[in-house]
């Protein structure tokens, strides 16, 4: 029995990037071995084992044959037999294909550390295009190592092409492309996910509806950098660069989905893109069964985001309005990750990246006000029930329009 360190840890510690995560891969071993050691079983397609004290994941070295169609679709064969070399060749990438042993003795059959240094993501083998989910997995790592300079060799950017043109990528399940994509959009440059996607044509197929904001162009007073699609990365951008959580990310992304369905005679204005652009978030947010949150706030955002944008123009009862359709009584945090997306949103165009956002105080000192507006008091003047909520309402309105009249 012999034990490797395997993918992600070796990569890393050859660039000199903390290693949070270690894979080891177990030659010449068996599953009696293994359970005999101590080792407890979890996996349920192929033989993966924690270990008795660590918990850490030990798999057996493994071949695989394509069976069917999708990112399921192999059949898996571990034996004693297995070569180490066998078991990384079904890798993805090269430099996803080294493994190390406890004196770190580098073992590279195809050539993974060459392509570290040469910052090049290349498959390993042909059988990477039996795989449809390796366009999303390459299109993630060019995100994570992009500021280290790394990009997709041509030949690998090829395959993908030909994965996103096979109708593979249809057999993805939701729930394991939304993986790929929401750990993307938690990259420092997750705009490189977007882009590498749709250099490959996979964009199209995934995400029709950001794919479309491509050569549709917008007013060059507002939006400097004209293209839609390319204002779409700019904000994707700026979230990652102000370090926003997952639900902001995914909100930039979809925001501006209605401009893709204005008529080319409009261009470049955008009649009431917000609200037709609901229909294609709903759409995607079910697509990729995006968390409640994120779907909620991307699609809050699309409705919305304009308001934000004028939050200082607004009348006391849009204001209001706007403060009533983010509950934001009981869900401060929503808000606050609106404001934030507007924020980005204001951003990401070209020579505004440093723009002052005085909308973003404007509207929490609103919130405020409205929050501070007391029910006891209405409660003993006898108000109850539904002419309870109106003499709130009343009184919250009264308090906007007081903060308006002090902000102003």
């Amino acid at each position: 029995m012999q034990i490797y360190k395997v993918g992600g840890a070796v990569r890393d510690r050859l660039l000199g990037i903390a290693v949070t995560d270690i894979d080891r891969v177990v030659v010449g071993a068996t599953t009696e071995e293994m359970l005999a050691k101590g080792f407890r079983p979890v996996g349920a397609d192929f033989p993966v084992f924690l270990h008795p004290k660590t918990g850490e994941e030990y798999a057996l070295a493994r071949t695989e044959r394509k069976s069917g169609r999708g990112y399921g679709g192999f059949t898996f064969h571990a034996s004693p037999d297995v070569t180490l070399e066998e078991d990384l060749i079904r890798r993805d990438l090269t430099i996803n294909a080294m493994a190390e042993d406890d004196e770190q003795n580098l073992t590279d059959p195809y050539h993974g550390q060459r392509d570290l240094e040469a910052r090049i993501l290349r498959h390993v083998s042909p059988a990477f295009a039996e795989d449809p989910l390796r366009v999303l997995r390459v299109a993630r790592f060019a995100a994570r190592y992009a500021e280290l300079g790394f990009t997709v060799a041509p030949e690998t950017l090829e395959l993908m092409r030909q994965l996103s043109e096979s109708g593979e990528l249809q057999a993805l399940t939701a729930e394991r492309s939304w993986k790929e994509i929401s750990r993307a959009l938690m990259e420092n440059q997750p705009q490189v996910f977007v882009e590498v996607l749709r250099a490959c044509g996979a964009l199209k197929v995934l995400m029709p509806e950001v794919d479309a904001l491509f050569g549709v162009p917008q007013p060059a007073i507002h939006h400097p950098e004209i293209d839609t699609g390319t204002h779409t990365l700019s904000v994707l951008q700026q979230a990652a660069h102000h370090k926003q959580p997952l639900t902001v990310r995914w909100a930039c992304l979809l925001h501006d989905l209605g401009k893709g369905l204005t008529p080319e005679e409009q261009w470049p204005r955008h009649i009431a893109h917000e609200a037709k652009g609901l229909k294609l978030i709903k759409a995607v947010n079910e697509r990729f069964k995006a968390p409640r949150d994120c779907q909620e706030l991307a699609l809050l955002v699309g409705e919305y985001h304009t308001h934000g944008h004028r939050a200082l123009e607004l009348k006391a009862s849009t204001l209001l309005e706007l403060l009533q359709s983010f509950d934001v009584y009981r869900r401060p945090q929503r808000f606050e990750e609106f404001i934030a997306a507007c924020e980005m949103d204001a951003r990401g165009r070209k020579g505004l990246e440093e723009r002052s956002y005085p909308q973003a105080d404007y509207l929490r000192g609103a919130a405020t006000a409205a929050r501070g507006v007391a029910v006891q008091p209405l409660l003993e003047q006898g108000f109850k029930g539904p002419e309870l909520g109106e003499a709130i309402k009343r009184e919250r309105l009264k308090a906007l329009k007081a903060y308006k009249e002090a902000s102003s």
